[in-house]
């Protein structure tokens, strides 16, 4: 169980709105606040202007964490490591979720609503809930990140 349970910021297009849906439901029963950034139906709306309210407001410290989906993720992915302090990891397995907390502290886990069916979503998301970053070795190539900025 995760001790710090900080309320997160979620995100989706059109293709992940039900699986966005099933993980707000899933983070309300873990007793964490949710903040919903849209899109709120199956309409077809542009990934971009959710992944930049997800991606902006971890990046300006109003949230901690994020969670974005779209149909694959990768759109998702690119859109938001373009933002300052922010880690996205586009995960399609535990192993991948676990160390994507473990060494790169990632602060917005991707998921491919079209990738993974809901029991994965879910169990990646609790991973990634409960997963503590080690820091050490590990934060020295992290501080690395900062240095890329305006390159």
């Amino acid at each position: 169980m995760v001790e710090n349970k900080t309320p997160i910021i979620i995100g989706c297009d059109h293709a992940a709105y039900p699986l966005k849906e099933k993980i707000k439901e899933f983070l309300s029963d873990y007793g964490i606040d949710v903040e919903d950034a849209g899109t709120f139906s199956e309409e077809s709306v542009n990934y971009t202007d959710f992944g930049i309210k997800v991606a902006s407001s971890v990046s300006k410290g109003y949230f901690e964490k994020g969670i974005l989906l779209c149909g694959t993720g990768l759109g998702m992915s690119m859109v938001a490591n373009r933002f300052s302090h922010v880690r996205a990891a586009l995960c399609n397995d535990v192993f991948s979720v676990a160390m994507s907390r473990k060494h790169n502290d990632s602060n917005i886990l991707v998921l491919g609503g079209r990738v993974i069916g809901e029991a994965l979503a879910i169990e990646l998301v609790k991973t990634w809930l409960e997963t503590p970053f080690e820091g050490g070795r590990h934060q020295k190539r992290l501080d690395n990140f900062d240095r890329i900025e305006g390159v």
